[in-house]
């Protein structure tokens, strides 16, 4: 894990020394944090006076009533309540940032569709002007569904902030690092790392290392969590002690600076003379997170066949039917092979969800050629998909033994809904017209003599 010199101005708390410095360790904990002795009151939330002249707020991340286990809340002590962060809001543009519904009609999502990686364009771009919508699925305003996404990042955003109301980022960067400065402290961002970002959370990004290019997941649902592992118990999969949230960081600026604010797909902005990262000390479960991809631990099959790939969810958000996600984030990272017996890749399939993949590095074992770094591929639902004829030919005939599936690091976006593409995906020239055409070769093997296997 690699830290960096914080912005000049900005004071944060001391961390846990070596690799989690500036952050601490857990998922869902209650945690507390202070940039200042002092800063934080014990045994409540809210006293008459705060000390250093701060304000004492809530930032609540779900309703007030939802049960104790879902519950989530941090109370903050800042500089200036919140209501001193926006002014007189105006409409603005921001044309290739796409929320759901989003369906155009001359359009066919229904489809098996995979796009090369996109460039960074020769004009400056920030985290708002560098998001490219691929693809939406479900309603914003009635916060189910989400929508993915590519950044292209450039520059930093400079004396500019910006939160959504619409949902959380998941944020999978393939190339770059950048360092995202939120009100509740500094999460420095590389690939085989992932963000999450929670909606009303107000932040800036920097680019650290560019240009940067990655993956974002906007869930419009219910936040992300651990999937249960039945039986597979208390370990393995994603474990909460590898999951960073920040200590907390302030800035006490007085500069001319603008908010940017996502709200139910349209962005306003406002100018105020500060920067509203001015929370010196908070104490809750609702914050920003950080989790290194390289700490999952597969669960696989070890004597023949393998498992649904739901085993290699990270995180879940739930939807309202059990057991059927809004959404979910899969990882296929490097693992062994062992099944005997067994044809080891993905097998063929259609199902009611909607996949759509990124390859953040390596090859993906189902499709070896054409799925490249930085790309994505979208199977929609109850549309049919698997590996391609070479892929297919290869697993079907190998001598099996132990085999290491090595360098290799994809994902998968998957909801319960259909996802539509965007303009951007069907027509800004990305688009691999002849993916459709790696099942064409695959032969028909079938022979119905009597006895032949």
């Amino acid at each position: 894990m690699t830290t960096f010199d914080l912005p000049k101005g900005m004071i944060r708390a001391v961390g846990a020394a070596g690799p989690h410095e500036g952050y601490m360790p857990g998922f869902g904990n209650d945690f507390e944090t202070e940039a200042l002795p002092g800063a934080l009151p014990q045994g409540m939330n809210s006293p008459q006076k705060c000390n250093y002249g701060l304000y004492g707020e809530q930032l609540s991340g779900t309703a007030f009533t939802a049960p104790s286990h879902q519950n989530e809340r941090t109370w903050c002590y800042r500089i200036r309540p919140s209501v001193k962060h926006t002014h007189r809001l105006r409409k603005i543009k921001v044309p290739d940032w796409k929320s759901a519904p989003c369906i155009d009609p001359e359009i066919v999502s229904l489809g098996q569709y995979r796009w090369d990686p996109v460039a960074a364009p020769d004009r400056p771009l920030d985290w708002i002007t560098g998001m490219f919508t691929m693809t939406t699925a479900g309603d914003v305003n009635t916060q189910t569904g989400m929508a993915a996404h590519i950044y292209l990042v450039t520059e930093s955003m400079r004396d500019a902030y910006f939160f959504s109301a619409d949902g959380e980022l998941l944020v999978v960067p393939q190339e770059g690092r950048l360092r995202f400065c939120t009100e509740l402290g500094v999460i420095d961002l590389e690939p085989k790392e992932i963000a999450v970002i929670p909606r009303g959370l107000v932040y800036r990004v920097e680019v650290l290392e560019g240009p940067a290019r990655g993956f974002v997941c906007e869930n419009y649902g219910q936040k992300f969590e651990l999937p249960g592992r039945g039986p597979i118990g208390a370990n393995c999969m994603a474990n909460r002690r590898d999951f960073k949230t920040p200590v907390a960081a302030f800035e006490d600026r007085e500069v001319p600076s603008t908010v940017t604010v996502k709200w139910c797909g349209q962005f306003h902005r406002t100018e105020i003379g500060h920067s509203p990262l001015d929370v010196v000390a908070w104490h809750g479960n609702y914050a920003p997170y950080k989790y290194d991809l390289r700490t999952y631990c597969p669960v696989g099959a070890i004597l023949f066949d393998h498992p649904d790939p739901s085993i290699f969810t990270v995180l879940t958000a739930p939807s309202g039917v059990e057991g059927t996600a809004n959404i979910d984030f899969v990882l296929f990272r490097e693992r062994w092979m062992v099944a005997e017996n067994t044809f080891r890749p993905p097998w063929y399939h259609k199902n009611v969800m909607s996949e759509l993949m990124g390859n953040i590095y390596g090859v993906y074992d189902a499709k070896p050629k054409g799925f490249v770094p930085g790309g994505m591929s979208l199977h929609n639902c109850m549309l049919p998909h698997g590996p391609d004829r070479n892929a297919f030919e290869a697993a079907s005939n190998a001598e099996l033994h132990p085999e290491k599936l090595d360098e290799t690091m994809s994902f998968m976006f998957e909801t319960r809904f259909p996802q539509h593409l965007t303009p951007f995906a069907a027509k800004a020239g990305h688009l691999q017209e002849d993916y459709i055409d790696c099942w064409g070769s695959l032969e028909k093997k079938f022979d119905g003599t009597p006895g032949l296997k």
